[in-house]
């Protein structure tokens, strides 16, 4: 099993050094988030870019998966969204979406995880059916660039969100047929919505292309080192492994950006432990 760490946990750090830190921890690949401080496209030039290609060949490291989810090079987290009330702030999404294709295809990477639409807005009447028009629509108009570049695009449900449950994806999914929109399948998520991560790997196994693992206590959406909290990581990580996945589980710890090389050598530690 191929195991992957975030750089979204090293914002203290440049991403060349996030790269160089994560390889020599041990992981075999990287994801690299897709905003500031590390790779938002617009910042990357061609400078840039053959710097970190030099430094994954240098540390023998892979891309496990570029995140385009956050945005804070424009907003936060979730916004701009692909649901935002302002249809240019919409675009604005659409754009850094088909950015981040375009770099992923030139860094090599395979796959970009998207924000499942994006958060509703609070005391506003919003229509989930309207809404996930909305979100379809812009989806529609990246898939054809991704096709063309070759680039997987997995929707990330989350908790809190537009698409939170596997049966809201699954619901969502009937408006595509293309190969290339498919599902980045975050342990974390799908546990605090209530449902059961061994079950669903099997449910979902057509759609899965990416694994993000956590631990989480109690259900609540806080990203853990994996063995601090409730998740049975060992049966959820044999469930992969029974699958037949071959592709990375990136593990995802943005909240320990205080002490991210900690934090991932600890998860590395524990994980591996488990599955040796």
């Amino acid at each position: 099993m191929q195991f992957a760490f975030s750089s979204n946990a090293f914002t203290n750090f440049t991403l060349i050094e996030s790269i160089s830190q994560i390889a020599q921890i041990g992981y075999q690949g990287v994801e690299i988030m897709c905003d500031k401080p590390h790779a938002y496209p617009p910042d990357i030039n061609q400078e840039s870019l053959l710097k970190i290609k030099s430094s994954l060949s240098s540390n023998n490291i892979q891309i496990s998966n570029l995140n385009a989810f956050t945005l804070f090079a424009l907003g936060d987290t979730y916004h701009p969204s692909w649901i935002d009330l302002n249809p240019e702030k919409r675009k604005e999404r659409i754009n850094h979406t088909k950015n981040c294709i375009e770099l992923a295809s030139q860094l090599g990477a395979k796959t970009i995880s998207l924000e499942p639409g994006g958060p509703l807005y609070p005391g506003i009447n919003q229509n989930r059916s309207e809404l996930y028009q909305i979100f379809a629509d812009g989806i529609k108009e990246v898939i054809p660039f991704a096709e063309k570049n070759k680039i997987k695009l997995l929707i990330e449900p989350e908790p809190g969100l537009l698409l939170q449950t596997s049966k809201e994806y699954l619901e969502f999914m009937k408006n595509f047929e293309s190969e290339f929109l498919k599902l980045n399948f975050d342990i974390g998520h799908f546990y605090c919505v209530s449902e059961d991560p061994v079950v669903l790997i099997n449910e979902l196994a057509d759609y899965i292309e990416h694994f993000h693992l956590a631990d989480i206590k109690g259900r609540v959406h806080n990203h853990l080192i994996p063995g601090l909290g409730d998740i049975n990581i060992k049966d959820i990580l044999f469930a992969i492994k029974d699958s037949k996945y071959k592709g990375f589980v990136t593990i995802e710890l943005y909240p320990y950006k205080n002490d991210p090389i900690g934090a991932a050598t600890q998860s590395l530690q524990y994980v591996r432990n488990l599955v040796t």
